[in-house]
């Protein structure tokens, strides 16, 4: 069975050209994402991005991020009101 995270710093692992691409959508998301810490957006991004591969998709950045937020938003709604 293929590896689905090839690296193992929580990045994603695209393409040489798309690296810069993909560390705006990590910035961009724990900047919208503030309750969230860095790692774990990071670790969304890289999530979402290998599950479009493996799922045997184009992944974009643009899909990538879209997708990453929900779920991120899953993350901070589903969050006990404490935390909120």
């Amino acid at each position: 069975m293929p590896v689905l995270a090839a690296r193992t710093d929580g990045g994603p692992s695209p393409e040489p050209g798309l690296r810069e691409a993909v560390d705006l959508v990590t910035h961009r998301l724990a900047a919208e994402f503030l309750t969230i810490p860095p790692s774990a957006v990071a670790r969304c991004v890289a999530d979402t991005w290998a599950c479009g591969e493996h799922l045997g998709l184009d992944v974009t950045p643009e899909i990538v991020e879209r997708v990453a937020r929900e779920h991120l938003l899953g993350m901070v709604n589903s969050a006990p009101p404490s935390r909120r």
